[in-house]
C-alpha cells in the first residue's frame, strides 16, 4: 500500500484510547462552532424597533416568596418605569415569612410611580409550582384591566427606566409574541465569576438564542426574569395553567408560545440585571442542582448520556493535552489542545460580556466538571425524595398531565 493511499487496519488497531476521545472531543467542538446556531456569540440583543404611535397597556407580574433581601434593590426600579402608556404593577406574595407584601407596599408608599397591588393566592393546590401559581394569581388580577401585554419579571430583577419602554417597542416592531432577555446575573464573588458565565454559556448551546427568534425553528426557551408577553398569546397558550407543574417555568413557557402558533425572541440584556447574591460555592450549587435533573425529564438514560457528553466535550480535551504530553503521544496532545483552544474561544465572548479576564476560558472545563456534578447531585436529591427544593417547598417529578398527554 503506497504511502499516499488508505491507513492499515492494523495500525488503525494500535491507535490509543485517548487518541480517539480526543479526535472525538475535537469533531464535537469544530461542529458546536460552526452548527450550533451560533451559540457562543453574545451579539444577540434586542432588535431595532420604532416607537408605537399609541403605546399599549401592560401589567406587571411580580411572583415574590420571601424577597424581603433584595426587594428594596429590585422594586422600585420596576416601579419608576418611564413608560408612556398605562402601566401599573401587580405583586403576588407567595406565602412568605419575611414580610414581603408589607415591604413591597411600603417600598411603593415612599418611591411612588406606577400603582402598585400586593396579592396573595395561598398555598398552591397538588400539580402546582407555587410561582407559577402566584403568575395565575397576578395574570388573573392584571385581566381586569385589559392589556395588551404582561412584563412577567422577577423579585430580585432590577431594571433601568427605559426597559419596558423598549420591550415593548421590540414586541410590536418585530411581531413578536413573547420577548424575553436574559438578566445579567451577578459577578461580585469569586464563586459566581467562575460560575456565572458558564450558567449562560450552557444555557445558549442548549438553546441557541438566534434560532428561538428565527420563524419556522422549533428551538424555543425564554429567561424568567424578564418575558414581556402579549395578553392574547398567553390565552391561546392557556399559560400558565398549561404548564403548572413546570420546575423550569421559562422554557415551558416559550415551548407552550410557540407550539400555539406564536413568535419567541430571546436575548442578552444589557440593562436588565439580577440583584441576588450567590456569594459561596454552595448557594449556585443549590441554584443548579434544584432543576438540572427536570432538565433532563428525570430520566437515568439522559442523565448517564448527559454525564458521557460532558466528559467527552470538556474533560477530554486538558486530559488528553497533559496525558499526549507525558506519555509523547503527539497525536492525542494536539487533538485535545486544539479542542481545548476551540472550547476557550467558544467561551471568551461571554466572559466579555460579563467584564472578566479572559485567563478564566481555559478553566470552562474545571468549571464544567462542577456542572456535571451538579447535574448527578440533583438526580441523587430527586431519588432521595427532594427533587426541585425551593424556598421550603419539593416537587417531586410530575406525571403527564391529561392535556399534555
Amino acid at each position: 500500500m503506497s504511502r499516499f493511499g488508505p491507513v492499515p487496519w492494523g495500525r488503525l488497531r494500535h491507535v490509543s484510547a485517548i487518541e480517539w476521545s480526543a479526535a472525538g472531543s475535537l469533531a464535537a467542538w469544530l461542529w458546536l462552532l460552526l452548527c450550533q446556531g451560533f451559540f457562543w456569540r453574545t451579539d444577540v440583543r434586542l432588535p431595532p424597533s420604532r416607537d408605537p404611535v399609541r403605546w399599549p397597556s401592560v401589567c406587571v407580574v411580580i411572583p415574590a416568596r420571601d424577597e424581603a433581601a433584595v426587594l428594596p434593590a429590585s422594586l422600585p426600579s420596576v416601579l419608576a418605569q418611564d413608560y408612556p402608556g398605562r402601566a401599573e404593577v401587580f405583586l403576588v406574595d407567595d406565602g412568605s415569612a419575611d414580610g414581603t407584601g408589607a415591604l413591597a407596599r411600603e417600598l411603593a408608599r415612599r418611591c411612588g410611580g406606577l400603582p402598585l397591588t400586593v396579592g396573595s393566592p395561598g398555598e398552591p393546590p397538588a400539580g402546582w409550582t407555587g410561582k407559577l401559581w402566584a403568575v395565575r394569581h397576578g395574570i388573573a388580577s392584571a385581566r381586569a384591566r385589559d392589556p395588551e401585554f404582561l412584563l412577567l419579571t422577577d423579585a430580585d430583577i432590577a431594571h433601568a427606566p427605559d426597559s419596558l419602554r423598549r420591550l415593548v417597542a421590540a414586541a410590536r416592531t418585530g411581531g413578536f409574541d413573547l420577548v424575553s432577555q436574559m438578566a445579567r446575573l451577578r459577578t461580585e464573588s469569586r464563586w459566581e465569576r467562575l460560575v456565572v458565565p458558564a450558567f449562560v454559556y450552557f444555557f445558549a448551546q442548549l438553546y441557541p438564542f438566534r434560532r428561538i427568534g428565527r420563524a419556522g425553528t422549533r428551538t424555543a426557551a425564554a429567561a424568567g426574569g424578564c418575558v414581556l408577553l402579549r395578553a392574547e398569546a398567553a390565552e391561546r397558550a392557556r399559560v400558565p395553567d398549561s404548564i403548572r407543574h413546570a420546575v423550569i417555568d421559562d422554557v415551558a413557557l416559550a415551548r407552550a408560545v410557540k407550539r400555539s402558533g406564536g413568535r419567541v425572541w430571546l436575548g442578552l440584556a444589557d440593562r436588565v440585571d439580577s440583584v441576588r447574591p450567590y456569594p459561596r460555592l454552595g448557594d449556585l450549587w443549590s441554584m443548579v442542582a434544584r432543576s438540572a435533573y427536570a432538565q433532563l425529564r428525570h430520566s437515568p438514560v439522559l442523565l448517564a448520556g448527559t454525564v458521557a457528553g460532558l466528559a467527552l466535550v470538556y474533560l477530554v480535551p486538558p486530559v488528553a493535552t497533559v496525558a499526549g504530553a507525558v506519555t509523547g503521544n503527539a497525536a492525542a496532545a494536539v487533538f485535545g489542545a486544539a479542542a481545548w483552544l476551540v472550547m476557550s474561544g467558544t467561551y471568551a465572548p461571554m466572559l466579555r460580556h460579563y467584564g472578566q479576564p479572559l485567563w478564566l476560558a481555559p478553566l470552562l472545563p474545571f468549571t464544567a466538571s462542577l456542572y456535571l456534578l451538579m447535574t448527578v447531585d440533583s438526580a441523587v436529591r430527586h431519588h432521595r425524595g427532594r427533587g426541585a427544593a425551593w424556598k421550603g417547598r419539593t416537587y417531586a417529578r410530575p406525571e403527564v398531565l391529561p392535556d399534555e398527554g
